[in-house]
């Protein structure tokens, strides 16, 4: 029959569009873990400055190696030590101070103020072309002594550079000072700079992975919703076409309009929720829930009462009475389900209850149930809800069923402290509809 060949078309259209979907997430998060939980690799975000950076500066000290092969310096055998000794904690240092833990540690403040007596000791005992190992000696500090204290530590270095230079060479020390303070300041200044410009990238790249996820988490959800409810809708239609067929083909075919102008609207919904435009109206899904319920055989009930709300709080409160509804449909069993909403002054609560099922399946995870594994429908809405500074509870009935109670504010929804966090509400009995 051509009418059940287009049933079949936009169910199997559907279908299709879920399963490539599914595909699609699938390949994103194996993507992912390859390049692993923190997105980008930092490779790619440049390569980091090293203590190599800083290695080329020691040629200041040839001047003092000349004097030593030239014969120059009064006692070459020490000056060669001291030199040696200069340039392995030189070179020891600076290779420590691009890392905070190794920067901040003991041996390196030690190395440094060692640096600092040899330096002091090497002038004294030599004068001349050695003075140049105060500057290097404000190199190596000012990659280290990066902070709060650095202006005071650079004027510190910087006079006891002019003491120690000025008792061997006079006023020509002003200049060996100069040096050492300017040499101290632009190290660090750099190095600062380079450290923050590289924090700043990889919060950016934070932040641009995390509005990612945020949007995959809200296209899985919309999707979820949309392709739950509306598939649910179109078999319940589908069989009461097919029931009806035999003895009414006027009512079947009505069944039949019904399923295409379902599966018409999901295709629209769903390009609408890929682009996040969607909006949803509370009475528009108060209606969609009284045709998925009629179809079903269940009676619906529906009262709604209070003032005008929020496009927001229609649309938050619409997505649970579509949750709500597919659970009943495809769960229940029941006979009749309510769908009640009572708006006030502050808040504005949503019930739906049924008469059906209400302990037969397994609880909702992560909702604080007993046993079992269901979808993530409720778990998304009471996550959303919470967002929104609303809540969310689901469970079985006082008197049997299942009931699904939501409460929101008739305003504009604001986000609540710690909601983003927010524990799931606990929720026993039927799990919802994945």
């Amino acid at each position: 029959m051509s009418w059940w060949s287009k049933v079949n078309g936009q169910f199997h259209e559907l279908r299709a569009v879920q399963t490539e979907w599914k595909a699609e997430h699938a390949r994103v998060k194996a993507e992912r873990r390859a390049r692993g939980e923190h997105g980008r690799p930092a490779e790619e975000l440049g390569p980091p400055p090293t203590g190599f950076t800083l290695l080329p500066w020691l040629l200041l000290g040839l001047g003092a190696f000349s004097n030593i092969v030239q014969g120059k310096t009064g006692n070459p055998w020490l000056g060669g030590l001291g030199l040696l000794a200069f340039n392995s904690l030189y070179v020891y240092v600076v290779f420590r101070a691009f890392h905070k833990e190794s920067r901040t540690a003991v041996s390196t403040r030690v190395a440094l103020g060692l640096m600092t007596v040899l330096t002091c000791a090497l002038v004294l005992g030599f004068g001349g072309t050695w003075l140049a190992f105060f500057p290097l000696l404000g190199l190596a500090a000012g990659a280290v002594l990066r902070g709060p204290h650095l202006g005071r530590a650079g004027l510190a270095l910087s006079a006891l550079a002019g003491i120690v230079a000025g008792s061997k060479e006079g006023w020509d020390a002003v200049a060996v000072v100069y040096g050492t303070f300017l040499s101290m300041m632009v190290t660090a200044a750099i190095l600062s700079l380079s450290e923050a410009v590289r924090e700043l990238r990889a919060a950016r790249e934070e932040l641009a992975r995390r509005a990612v996820e945020k949007e995959r988490l809200r296209f899985s959800r919309d999707l979820h919703d949309l392709l739950g409810h509306t598939l649910s809708v179109i078999v319940v239609k589908s069989e009461a076409a097919r029931r009806l067929a035999p003895h009414s083909i006027d009512a079947a075919l009505e069944q039949v309009t019904d399923i295409e102008a379902v599966g018409r609207q999901a295709l629209t919904e769903i390009r609408e929720a890929v682009t996040g435009y969607r909006e949803g109206s509370l009475a528009t899904e108060l209606d969609r829930a009284r045709s998925a319920l009629t179809a079903a055989g269940i009676e619906p009930v529906v009262r709604q009462s209070g003032p005008p709300l929020s496009a927001q709080t229609e649309a938050l409160l619409g997505w649970v009475v579509r949750e709500a509804v597919t659970n009943a449909v495809r769960h229940s069993a029941a006979t009749t389900c309510t769908i009640s909403v009572e708006g006030a002054a502050e808040k504005v609560r949503l019930r739906v209850a049924d008469d059906g099922v209400g302990s037969g399946a397994a609880a909702e995870p992560g909702t604080g149930g007993t046993g079992g594994t269901g979808g993530t429908g409720l778990k998304g809405l009471t996550e959303r809800l919470a967002t929104a500074g609303g809540s969310l509870e689901a469970g079985p009935g006082a008197r049997g069923g299942f009931v699904v109670r939501a409460e929101l504010p008739t305003g504009e929804p604001e986000p609540a402290p710690g909601a983003a966090s927010a524990p799931a509400v606990p929720a026993a009995g039927r799990g919802p509809a994945t």
